[in-house]
């Protein structure tokens, strides 16, 4: 009965709050807090799902920017928590078949975000410049995920080597944003749905790797992640 009762609540605020927040877009197209404003608005609904969120940001995070975040991209969850941490200034990257999702699509695109077309990698690469552009031109933030695809239970998967080509185009640090496992934790007929943390890490100065040392900035960022998570859920797992 509780999980029902939360897939009807959770759908009713997906098309409602999806409504709502496409008409707060139109009256300000593109606007740079547009994304946050949004995501902050989807993260709220971690309560509804049984969720506490703790979130920590280290002072060099706050002072800074902008800068290209990088996150672990576990499951559709993520919308409901990931969200809640995204910062002021920032925009994400994602699908351009998410423009045709009802209401949800187009209040994503009218709320700034860059859209990509993955099947077409001559587009993609023209994605970097674009991302790269909007970092440099509007000081904007953007939010990848280098993963590339939902783990689902999997662990951290390898990464793909576009944001960091972002970073070094663009000339700004990354920050990497680690979420503990969400797999398995929440479940709809549950009333506590336990912790989740989400925690970003000190920048990572792109200024220690040239251009041609890609690869050791992405297997660096990923042991960063991949020990930060392993720490996090140890510390919810002795809680």
């Amino acid at each position: 009965m509780l999980a029902v009762l939360r897939m009807v609540l959770l759908g009713a605020f997906i098309v409602v709050g999806s409504t709502l927040l496409l008409l707060f877009c139109i009256f300000r197209p593109f606007h740079r807090n547009n994304t946050a404003f949004a995501a902050h608005w989807y993260g709220s609904m971690h309560r509804l799902l049984g969720v506490k969120l703790e979130i920590r940001v280290p002072d060099e995070v706050k002072q800074g920017g902008p800068f290209v975040y990088i996150a672990n991209h576990q499951n559709s969850y993520d919308i409901f928590t990931l969200s809640r941490a995204m910062p002021q200034s920032t925009v994400s990257v994602g699908k351009k078949s998410l423009k045709w999702i009802p209401f949800f699509g187009q209040m994503y695109w009218l709320a700034g975000n860059i859209l990509i077309d993955r099947k077409n990698k001559g587009r993609a690469h023209g994605t970097i410049e674009q991302a790269a552009s909007a970092i440099r031109k509007r000081k904007l933030s953007i939010l990848l995920f280098p993963e590339g695809t939902r783990s689902y239970g999997r662990g951290l998967l390898p990464f793909k080597t576009g944001a960091f080509r972002t970073a070094m185009q663009a000339g700004v640090d990354i920050v990497p944003i680690c979420v503990s496992n969400l797999h398995g934790r929440i479940k709809l007929n549950r009333w506590n749905n336990g912790t989740v943390i989400i925690e970003m890490l000190k920048p990572v100065k792109i200024s220690d790797y040239s251009s041609d040392s890609i690869r050791a900035l992405t297997a660096h960022c990923h042991q960063l992640m991949q020990s930060k998570i392993g720490e996090l859920d140890h510390e919810l797992a002795q809680g």
